[in-house]
């Protein structure tokens, strides 16, 4: 059984003190545009061009790291000047999707279509673990979320959630979702998820349906959430959620839509949209300060190693 509360794992019991060697290679894409009125950092800076992103995760220092679906790569950003360079080669075969970054430095990378969870030294590059966690076939690992002593995975094509161990001890674990969950065949139902303001589920977006529900982390049983002032969170993809707000990333809409929870999670009230002209279908997003910071898929353009992409930034 899965501990709420637990003590989270140190980066040496992760790495068990093996020296790892340093994967990073560069790969600059060009100063940053101009910072917007008022501020000091960039609002908006480049991409690798064919770097196809979707995820997106920032932990407490000003770096963002972004994940790229056409080889599994990973990209650092410094939001401070907006520059950038690949700190994890990718290869043939791989994705890098949803992906997490815990207080240690390791990020933990969905692996989509590959039905994988790979674990990556942010300061190194280098590739620590790698969990098979279902087949190649009819399954699609989407997104990540770190709660206590593991790291939760939704599987886009199934109704399940993964649970990888945070350290070197434990399996991994498969929480079927039972409950008010209605899986749907051959569409994307679960995408983005986070952890409950009082850190014992977590919240699932479905995306096809529109639907948010709050998950037992003891039972797997999901209960739809309440929304009220809109009637879904269709094209819903990433979460991000700062204490008692959730923002839900509905990306062909283009726009961010802002809740109140309740303090269970059971209901959530719309407070207001986020739009910006600079968006472009974007997928998720993470937050650094005072700003929500989001990748632009465009999943309506043309998916080519030409086609340019970008991150932006918005107040929260």
């Amino acid at each position: 059984m899965t501990r709420n509360h637990p003590s989270r794992p140190s980066r040496r019991t992760v790495l068990g003190g093996a020296a790892l060697a340093a994967l990073t290679v560069a790969a600059g894409t060009g100063p940053a545009e101009a910072t917007a009125p008022g501020a000091t950092w960039p609002s908006r800076f480049p991409l690798p061009d064919g770097w196809l992103p979707e995820g997106i995760t920032i932990g407490r220092r000003p770096y963002a790291y972004m994940g790229s679906r056409a080889d599994g790569a990973v990209y650092r950003t410094d939001l401070r000047t907006g520059e950038g360079r690949v700190v994890h080669e990718g290869a043939a075969g791989l994705a890098a999707i949803g992906l997490k970054l815990d207080h240690d430095g390791l990020l933990y990378v969905a692996g989509g279509g590959g039905g994988t969870a790979r674990i990556i030294d942010s300061r190194t590059g280098g590739l620590l673990r790698t969990h098979q966690l279902t087949d190649t076939t009819g399954h699609f690992v989407n997104d990540v979320a770190l709660v206590g002593d593991r790291a939760w995975f939704t599987d886009s094509y199934g109704p399940v959630l993964y649970g990888v161990p945070r350290g070197r001890r434990g399996g991994v674990r498969a929480l079927p979702l039972t409950g008010d969950w209605e899986h749907t065949p051959d569409v994307i139902n679960a995408n983005g998820i986070v952890s409950t303001p009082d850190g014992r589920g977590l919240i699932v977006v479905r995306m096809t349906a529109g639907e948010l529900y709050r998950v037992s982390l003891r039972t797997g049983r999901a209960t739809r959430v309440r929304l009220v002032g809109a009637d879904d969170v269709v094209h819903g993809d990433g979460l991000v959620r700062v204490g008692r707000t959730l923002y839900v990333v509905q990306n062909r809409l283009n726009l961010v839509s802002v809740w109140d929870l309740d303090a269970r999670a059971g209901t959530a009230t719309l407070r207001r949209t986020i739009t910006d002209p600079r968006f472009d279908v974007p997928a998720t997003a993470a937050r650094f300060g005072d700003r929500l910071y989001l990748v632009n898929a465009r999943f309506t353009s043309p998916q080519t190693p030409e086609t340019t992409f970008t991150a932006v930034a918005v107040d929260r």
